[in-house]
């Protein structure tokens, strides 16, 4: 049986966490490690997939600095993403081998998590596909609690909103990026950008949904579970002295 172990890093800045990702990654792919899920929030940052246009960042750089926003280039795929407090991110650093190779699964099961986490707080969410632009986890704003069905091509009241986004990168078939689920985001940093590309809808939180929003570590511990299920994996969650020395390590 699969099995990981998952770290909550608290608040870390995006630079750090792709290093740590890196590492992780390269780790992995040596056989010198076992999967690892990272869970964090990040400080305000606005990140270029592979995939970004630069008119959809609508603010300089110089005015992204002044407000204490940073600006990075990854190596994901999509495009233009803002990471802020208030938003779970999860990183797994998994390997697919033997039996998950199917980079589609993968980003699916991605968003079982999230559909998961969603329904736990209230919210009726659906992945959405077929078009990369809106790939991720999809809520009706107007019905938080029933969601109506793929809005493409449909008229009627519904206003679809994405509560979770999706970026991954793979290495070898070794997993790294992930996802971003807004629990109590300030969505005013999603105002910064045309987020993942998309002008026709918008981007939500289970707050704005007006469902209760628990702090972000609890509902990365509750992810922990719905990480597991999804990956038919054993889960461990590791202590604070633990994920301290992860952070230390050279």
């Amino acid at each position: 049986m699969r099995s990981f172990t998952a770290h909550w890093l608290g608040r870390i800045r995006y630079a750090d966490a792709h290093a740590l990702q890196e590492r992780l990654l390269a780790a992995r792919i040596r056989g010198e490690s076992g999967d690892t899920l990272l869970l964090l929030e990040h400080e305000p940052v606005v990140t270029l997939g592979r995939g970004a246009h630069a008119e959809n960042v609508l603010v300089p750089r110089a005015e992204l600095e002044r407000r204490g926003v940073d600006l990075v280039e990854t190596g994901r795929g999509g495009d233009v993403t803002y990471h802020g407090p208030g938003q779970l991110v999860a990183y797994p650093i998994f390997d697919l081998h033997p039996d998950r190779l199917d980079v589609r699964r993968y980003v699916r099961d991605l968003a079982r998590v999230m559909v998961a986490l969603a329904s736990a707080h209230g919210v009726d969410a659906s992945f959405l596909e077929g078009d990369s632009k809106l790939v991720g986890v999809w809520v009706d704003a107007a019905s938080p609690t029933s969601w109506p069905g793929d809005p493409r091509g449909a008229g009627g009241a519904s206003r679809p909103a994405k509560l979770g986004a999706i970026g991954v990168k793979l290495s070898r078939w070794v997993t790294m990026h992930g996802f971003a689920f807004n629990v109590s985001t300030d969505l005013a940093g999603c105002g910064l950008i045309v987020p993942c590309g998309i002008t026709s809808y918008g981007v939500t939180s289970l707050q704005e949904l007006g469902m209760p929003a628990p702090p972000v570590e609890e509902v990365a511990g509750e992810s922990v579970g719905c990480f597991a299920r999804v990956f038919e994996a054993e889960p461990r969650m590791a202590g604070k002295a633990e994920t301290q020395k992860l952070l230390r390590a050279p």
